[in-house]
């Protein structure tokens, strides 16, 4: 039931991010981030976000490990984040998050929204471009493969053609997907949240993962959303 529809926007706070201006705002009981103008995300969008990363987590071939270990670019309404948690397998996830407002937003105004996940002790949230994050941590699990991780989770854009960032281009061209490659451990696994199918980007998935999977689902608005996962 989409009850917000008829809701007055109302502006919860507006500030000068690290790319430009950024906004939450909230209809109902539900919220909203703007992001220079333009509508990125809301509450009521997460059923596919967290289907993503629940279809991640099923997929890892953990080996004998029983612990597990995510890495995120982009941490939104905080969705993802919370999904990852609920598994008890699951302990580390290191989220990283460019704009400032975004990681205060969860840790106040979101954090009945997604129960308050980044106060987790499991999690590690920084504020840093994911691009810089992904080339750290590829660079660390090359000296030392146990410092690599069962799943990365990026939800930066909407898609490899619907950039947040210009720069975001780089995640998904085939520097980014080695580096996210490195990060990952043998049988991990690679989620990209996107809009629709794109196929020029899932040609290129198959030519750095040995599995690469597109799956759909339907979000509250009824609007379909889509991810890609990509197993090493």
């Amino acid at each position: 039931m989409m009850d917000w529809i008829d809701h007055e926007r109302v502006i919860i706070e507006r500030c000068n991010g690290v790319n430009g201006e950024v906004q939450l705002q909230r209809r109902g009981k539900e919220y909203e981030i703007i992001y220079n103008g333009v509508f990125l995300m809301a509450s009521y969008n997460g059923i596919s976000e967290r289907a993503a990363v629940s279809d991640a987590l099923k997929m890892v071939d953990q080996g004998s490990s029983s612990y597990l270990s995510v890495l995120m670019g982009g941490l939104g309404m905080g969705f993802s984040l919370q999904e990852a948690l609920e598994w008890e397998q699951v302990g580390r996830v290191v989220v990283a998050e460019i704009e400032p407002a975004v990681i205060s937003w969860n840790r106040s105004y979101l954090k009945e929204t997604n129960n308050g996940a980044i106060n987790d002790p499991r999690v590690e949230a920084v504020n840093i471009d994911f691009t810089g994050l992904i080339e750290e941590k590829a660079a660390a699990a090359e000296k030392d493969p146990a410092r690599a991780f069962h799943v990365v989770m990026v939800d930066t854009d909407n898609g490899s053609s619907w950039l947040s960032l210009p720069s975001n281009e780089y995640i998904y061209r085939t520097e980014g997907l080695v580096q996210i490659n490195k990060c990952l451990y043998p049988g991990g696994v690679a989620c990209f949240w996107c809009s629709n199918r794109e196929k020029v980007f899932e040609k290129r998935l198959r030519n750095y993962f040995q599995e690469v999977h597109f799956k759909t689902t339907e979000e509250k608005t009824g609007q379909e959303s889509a991810y890609y996962l990509a197993v090493k």
